[in-house]
């Protein structure tokens, strides 16, 4: 069976991420360290974009990272929060299973069920059910994270569909899943790179994607 790698920016020991650094310029530079290109929906998108976060191993080296389009996502229960309309695309590294940067141990090579992973809990972190309290929401988290786990993990499964959506103007085939929170697929382009995407309000049938030829223009 294939194997999820778990690399979340907040899942992997030693992990550093882009989001909430005090300038933007610190912010780009995450993305540029990146040996892999990036990722986002093509021109026929005309609304804003920016730069959300990138996760790195223990090493320094860039894994992944987010880019946003649209309205900036908020947690679901929140005021305004029903009329939202974004979609965030996620590009992951294509790598196989490797040996640590400590030698201690191995890593689990990237997939696209990892990018299933990245694009399933990006979802869950702007969706709270508006009936549960505070108290109750962490146990509600692990519940659907675990949930969001197992489902990229069998992307063959009953949960996924098929979609092709162009990707640099060539189709490609996706997973894709949807839910009462919003809408998840995964899939992979060239360069080594896997494509992961989640957003709520506006529709995954219609995307594109593309690489970003100029990054800083993001910042």
């Amino acid at each position: 069976m294939e194997t999820t790698s778990r690399v979340g920016a907040e899942d992997v020991p030693g992990t550093v991420t882009a989001e909430g650094a005090p300038t933007a310029r610190r912010t780009v530079d995450g993305y540029l360290a990146a040996t892999f290109p990036w990722y986002g929906l093509d021109e026929a998108f005309t609304g804003p974009r920016r730069l959300m976060q990138v996760g790195t191993a223990a090493d320094g080296t860039v894994q992944h990272g987010s880019i946003g389009h649209g309205d900036e996502p908020s947690v679901r229960a929140e005021a305004g929060a029903e009329k939202q309309r974004f979609a965030v695309v996620v590009s992951m590294a294509s790598s196989p299973v490797r040996r640590s940067g400590d030698g201690t141990g191995v890593l689990d090579a990237t997939t696209v069920s990892s990018a299933a992973w990245l694009a399933g809990s990006g979802l869950l972190s702007c969706t709270w059910p508006p009936q549960l309290d505070h108290a109750l929401r962490d146990d509600w988290l692990d519940q659907q994270t675990e949930t969001a786990f197992e489902l990229a993990d069998d992307l063959e499964g009953p949960a996924w569909s098929a979609l092709s959506l162009p990707v640099d103007g060539v189709p490609v085939p996706f997973h894709y899943r949807e839910s009462e929170f919003g809408w998840v697929l995964a899939g992979s382009a060239r360069g080594g790179v896997h494509i992961g995407a989640y957003g709520r309000g506006m529709s995954a049938y219609g995307l594109g994607f593309s690489v970003i030829g100029d990054i800083t223009s993001y910042a």
